[in-house]
């Protein structure tokens, strides 16, 4: 009896080790900037919320070159553009900065030459499986010292993967074989380096050009990347090429049947029709430029962040026409709002954290203040939401996971070794953080 009971107790162990090996790690997919929805949230459930180099992590990978981008996931595979850069001689650095505008010349970074690059690495074991180089530029201009010349996040859709670098080149590869099925390059000075990532929309893709020198969304057929509509961004009344350019990513969102398509940029807020271009309405909120922050929706009203100078987050009703400015605005306010990171929606409130880490609770009706908390450290990647948390990273490695509510809650903070940038990618019951030199994936 003992043998017998034995031997059932070893087939159902073996059967149930067979089951945990056979199940793929990964059931769904992250294809695009801020998730699902472009919008930060995320059903991801049973995640973990605490973490540290030795402690709940699947697998660490180093990543060749440099890049903010965020990865983007399907079929168990990751994909994570790069830039691999060849840095000058310190004489010749020195040479190459004499020729700055010396009011900004601290603030950029120079390169001799930079490899534009996308690796794909396997989900379940952080292998590295290829590494395919898509662009090369030499003396690509200077960027800011924070940014990255691989910025943009990538957009998946079936096994076709569209990467973008601004000026430096847009292409479609085909993720069975490595293939490049098409390139297309737009002129494009950004003057700190690319930042605003594409989005498709049926048959297009769609990309943000709003340089220091002329502003506008471009459209390319997602099959050969031939030009499908170009719509010129509404007049800036500053001149100055500086406070002309933005980085915003669009927001798709839906009503009352139609599919929008909102952009905050330089002085203005826009919607458009992404089938045509056409412009559907604008708010001229007037205040700021190098706009990065990208838009939140719910219930018929888009929340915007204004961008650098003064910035002002606007709570704006989506069913006007035209100039809507002086009509459609709901609230406005002022109190920590962010140039960089993208807020993010979670019940009946707003949840969004400054460069400097003040992270703010906002009523969606109403614009007051439930509450706001200092986190130590600096912000560039942008909150997500998912399985009742919301996720802060800082600059310096920590994550902060606190429960959404008009009072604060905080779960937990982690640190791990490296500067993180990129938004987080939350999936099933796993994180993937990307640091400036490495992919993790963290698991419960």
């Amino acid at each position: 009896m003992k043998t017998q009971r034995f031997a059932n107790w070893f087939v159902l162990s073996s059967v149930l080790t067979l089951l945990v090996i056979a199940t793929p790690v990964s059931a769904q997919s992250w294809l695009q900037f801020r998730g699902p929805n472009g919008d930060g949230t995320a059903t991801a459930k049973n995640l973990p919320t605490t973490w540290a180099e030795d402690q709940g992590i699947a697998w660490k990978t180093k990543i060749a070159g440099k890049g903010w981008s965020t990865p983007v996931i399907q079929n168990g595979k990751i994909w994570v553009t790069s830039a691999e850069l060849e840095a000058y001689t310190e004489e010749e650095y020195e040479k190459e900065a004499a020729k700055l505008d010396p009011k900004h010349r601290d603030q950029l970074a120079l390169t001799k030459a930079s490899t534009f690059c996308v690796t794909q690495i396997d989900y379940a074991t952080g292998k590295v499986l290829r590494k395919i180089d898509l662009f090369y530029a030499e003396q690509p201009d200077p960027i800011h010292a924070t940014n990255s010349y691989a910025s943009p996040t990538p957009v998946l859709e079936g096994n076709r993967l569209y990467c973008n670098f601004g000026t430096y080149g847009t292409c479609c590869v085909n993720t069975d074989n490595g293939e490049i099925i098409w390139k297309h390059k737009t002129l494009l000075t950004h003057s700190v380096g690319p930042g605003s990532s594409p989005i498709l929309v049926g048959h297009l893709l769609i990309l943000t050009c709003d340089g220091t020198e002329s502003q506008s969304i471009i459209a390319l057929n997602k099959k050969n990347g031939t030009p499908a509509w170009r719509t010129d961004r509404p007049p800036i009344r500053n001149e100055d090429g500086q406070h002309r350019k933005a980085f915003s990513t669009p927001l798709l969102i839906s009503h009352n049947g139609e599919t929008q398509m909102v952009i905050s940029g330089s002085q203005w807020f826009c919607s458009y029709n992404p089938k045509t271009g056409e412009e559907l309405w604008r708010v001229d909120h007037g205040r700021g430029f190098s706009t990065v922050p990208a838009p939140a929706y719910k219930d018929g009203v888009v929340y915007l962040c204004t961008g650098f100078s003064s910035s002002e987050l606007w709570a704006v009703r989506v069913d006007g026409a035209g100039d809507v400015t002086d009509s459609h605005a709901n609230w406005t306010m002022r109190k920590q709002v962010p140039n960089k990171t993208s807020p993010v929606i979670a019940g009946n409130e707003l949840y969004m954290i400054s460069e400097k880490g003040i992270a703010t609770c906002v009523d969606l009706k109403t614009g007051d203040i439930h509450w706001a908390e200092r986190m130590s450290g600096n912000y560039s990647a942008s909150p997500v939401f998912a399985d009742g948390k919301i996720f802060f990273c800082s600059e310096e490695g920590k994550t902060t996971v606190i429960k959404p509510g008009t009072e604060y809650e905080e779960i937990a903070t982690n640190m791990l070794d490296g500067q993180i940038m990129a938004t987080p990618v939350v999936l099933d019951s796993n994180i993937i953080l990307r640091t400036d030199s490495a992919l993790y994936r963290v698991q419960k």
